[in-house]
């Protein structure tokens, strides 16, 4: 019954929003909820060295000198042929995080759009981003493929609030509609296929040749020298 139970809470949610979705908590993501706002990681937290940059400089000279274009647009198209979904992790400052599936091709507004249907307080303006660095993601006309979250990626939730003493009310929580929260913890098991008989078919042998007599090879007789007729 609870699994029954289960499938039904997925399909009206995804029958709502139209995406297969997911919630689960992760253990240890923050601190503490208040203490997520627009500034809850320094910029200058993650170090990015002058050996790092140098590596990477060389590493993309050597591939531009090694390479054509076309040599480059066609991996790039090969390798984009091959990835037909992108799994995105957005992780609360509640330390809840949302499951949901994209096409590659799909832009980043799609997620914005459908954030705003599933939070709590869609009238808040609010951000995603990436660490490390932290970046924000601003570009809603890219899609995940060319904005490099594929085939998943982590972002993260923050309202976006001028007011620091707003922003710490509005962070503390709740950040996901309760619709959405009732799929916390739910996993629906794939439904086991039972697996096929087939009766294999006799094996047929052929009887072992019969060992045939070698014939004598015919001689012709010989008449002996002494004997004159």
């Amino acid at each position: 019954m609870e699994a029954e139970a289960a499938k039904a809470k997925f399909a009206a949610v995804k029958e709502k929003f139209g995406r297969d979705i997911r919630v689960f908590e992760t253990s240890g993501v923050s601190s503490s909820p208040t203490q997520v706002s627009n500034d809850d990681e320094r910029d200058d937290f993650y170090e990015f060295t002058a050996e790092d940059y140098y590596r990477m400089l060389a590493t993309k000279k050597a591939d531009k000198y090694l390479k054509t274009k076309k040599i480059r647009e066609a991996e790039v198209a090969a390798h984009r042929s091959r990835i037909t979904k992108t799994t995105i992790r957005v992780r609360f400052p509640d330390n809840h995080t949302l499951e949901v599936v994209f096409h590659p091709s799909e832009k980043i507004q799609s997620l914005y759009d459908l954030l705003s249907r599933m939070v709590a307080q869609p009238e808040v303006p609010f951000y995603v981003y990436t660490t490390p660095p932290k970046k924000q993601i601003k570009d809603m006309s890219q899609d995940f493929y060319s904005a490099g979250l594929i085939p998943g990626a982590i972002v993260y939730f923050s309202y976006d609030m001028p007011n620091q003493v707003d922003n710490e009310a509005v962070n503390s929580g709740p950040f996901l509609q309760e619709e959405v929260m009732s799929l916390k913890g739910l996993d629906v098991m794939p439904e086991p296929v039972e697996p096929i008989h087939t009766t294999p078919e006799p094996v047929t042998t052929a009887p072992p040749p019969v060992p045939q007599e070698p014939k004598a090879a015919g001689k012709k007789p010989v008449k002996p020298k002494w004997l004159k007729m």
